[in-house]
């Protein structure tokens, strides 16, 4: 689709405001968890652009939670300013499960809970966790998730795909029963396990899991990266909001853009070459304050870099700098000779816009 192509207008009940629970939010488009992506210094930097509903944390071990991890501590830092924020809990056993998220919200730092029921990573299904809860229809998955909602005052929300396969579409099903055990929220992601994130989105699928539930909202998730994108998932699906995930971390105003077509009709100007450089700088300058370790900060900044790089066209021996970043200093060095000035040349904001992120390639039982 090409910038000049008339863009749909959006339905008028997206315009009324969207409760989870007892949460009134801002607009109807949530950011996504994407692991080591949705920490809080791009939670933060995507709040301030504006547009977004709702941010949720990286998923995060239940286990690891309960028993203090250092490492686990860090992923679960907040700050007042971005919330409300919904921490995505992993797990298979529903003790542990129900034991974290009580943990995390009388330590006040999830306004809401979400079950990782989408991952199709293998560390992560192997445990029993993630993608591979949708195969038990038996009871379990569904008890896990009741149990998880009566530790909790707040909303719990689960985040899931269609199913295993083809043939294990299951999640008309767990829609179903997850509403009556509680859940406030549902996110559906268009693909199976088997999928991974290869293939098209099935918008029928995801229409599906909309019609299974009598009351509570269903979010459309899977390749929405543009207005255009938006309008097809709604109208498609008629999904109640949009989580977007992949396309944000290529263009973090989609937020801005999505809410104002909402209300407006247009989705108003696309971020310039500047802003796009500003933002990529504030990024990283909050991964080293994160840790208050430059250090740390830049090595974690390298592998996000190859997707700022590709969104500002920059060239491909400074691409190769950024992704062997060391320090502050010779950041602002590579990209001082973009800043200030106007854009590349065969840079446009359009082609920004469509910067692709990088997904696990290969055969999906090796990720």
């Amino acid at each position: 689709m090409t910038p000049e192509t008339a863009i749909p207008e959006p339905p008028a009940w997206y315009r009324e405001p969207l409760l989870i629970g007892p949460i009134a939010f801002a607009s109807r488009f949530n950011l996504a968890p994407l692991a080591g992506y949705t920490n809080l210094p791009f939670r933060l930097s995507v709040r301030e652009i504006g547009g977004v509903g709702l941010c949720t944390s990286d998923l995060v071990n239940a286990r690891a939670i309960i028993e203090g991890l250092g490492k686990t501590m860090n992923l679960l830092a907040t700050v007042p300013a971005e919330r409300p924020l919904f921490v995505q809990i992993f797990g298979s056993r529903p003790g542990e499960m129900a034991a974290a998220a009580k943990w995390l919200v009388e330590r006040d730092l999830a306004d809401g809970i979400d079950i990782n029921m989408g991952c199709p990573v293998r560390k992560v299904v192997k445990t029993g966790g993630g993608s591979s809860l949708l195969c038990d229809t038996t009871g379990a998955t569904v008890d896990l998730v009741r149990q998880v909602v009566e530790a909790v005052p707040v909303p719990v929300t689960v985040k899931m795909r269609l199913g295993w396969d083809d043939d294990n579409l299951t999640a008309p099903f767990f829609a179903r029963e997850f509403e009556r055990a509680g859940v406030a929220a549902l996110t559906i992601h268009g693909r199976t396990r088997e999928q991974g994130f290869s293939g098209g989105v099935n918008h029928d699928g995801i229409r599906r899991v909309v019609e299974a539930v009598e009351r509570i909202p269903v979010f459309g998730n899977g390749d929405v990266r543009t207005v255009a994108d938006a309008a097809r998932m709604i109208a498609d699906t008629g999904c109640h909001g949009i989580a977007i995930g992949r396309g944000a971390l290529a263009d973090p105003w989609c937020f801005r853009q999505f809410d104002r077509w909402v209300r407006t009709g247009s989705p108003g100007p696309r971020a310039t070459y500047a802003e796009r450089l500003s933002f990529m700088r504030l990024h990283l300058l909050r991964l080293v304050d994160w840790k208050n370790d430059e250090k740390y900060g830049c090595v974690h900044f390298r592998k996000v870099a190859t997707w700022y790089a590709r969104a500002l066209r920059l060239p491909k021996k400074v691409q190769q700098k950024l992704v062997m970043l060391a320090n502050l200093r010779e950041f602002e060095a590579v990209i001082a000779p973009f800043a200030g000035g106007p854009a590349p040349e065969g840079w446009s904001e359009y082609d920004a816009q469509q910067a692709q992120v990088a997904v696990p390639a290969g055969p999906i039982s090796h990720w």
